[in-house]
Formats: structure tokens, sequence, C-alpha cells
């Protein structure tokens, strides 16, 4: 079972240059956690891929198990799993997530 959800969660991450696997949608998030990484990647204008893990269970364990991270939401860039709420908001403040934006290649603005 893990091997589907995991090939599920590899083809999210490589056909989209950055995904939130997050409780909710981006417009519609269900706590407050999944609402501040959806914000921050919004005032950046990024077009990212909003998982939402509350609709399959499959997903809301199979993401925690693929990253060796226990909890949601999850950010990945490029593939790269980057971290939760508060290394985004950590990385946000300090201008560390736009510097690896940048070095990845994905286009957003700080300007908002």
């Amino acid at each position: 079972m893990d091997n589907i959800i995991f090939d599920r969660i590899r083809s999210e991450i490589t056909a989209n240059d950055v995904v939130l696997f997050m409780k909710g949608t981006a417009v519609f998030p269900q706590c407050g956690f999944s609402a501040a990484a959806a914000q921050i990647l919004t005032q950046l204008n990024i077009a990212f891929k909003d998982i939402n893990v509350l609709e399959d269970s499959g997903i809301r364990q199979g993401i925690k198990d693929f990253a060796q991270w226990p909890t949601i939401p999850q950010l990945y860039v490029k593939g790269e799993f980057i971290g939760g709420c508060d290394i985004m908001r950590e990385m946000f403040a300090s201008g560390e997530l736009q510097d690896l934006l940048r070095d990845k290649g994905v286009a957003f603005s700080d300007a908002a």
C-alpha cells in the first residue's frame, strides 16, 4: 500500500514545482498552520499545487511517512522537502525561502 501512496506523492512533487500538502485548500484552509503556510506562498505570488490531505487518509498518513515528518502542512519545492509551517515562517522572515526559490528557478514576487 505504501508504494502506491508514495508513487502518488512522488508523481505530484515531480509534476509540480511547488506543492503544499495541507489540511483544506489554499482557498479554504482547515487549520491555522495550513492557512499560514498557504498565505506565505500566496503573498509571494507563487503558483503552487495544494493537496488537501483531509480528502484522503492514505495521503494524510502517507505524506508523514514519506517525508519522515510528523506534521502537516508540508512544503515541497522542485521535489525537495522543505519543511512545515514553522520552518516556512522562519525561512520567509529571514529571506531564506525567497533565496531557495530563486536558486531553484521558481518564479515569485516578494513585492507583496
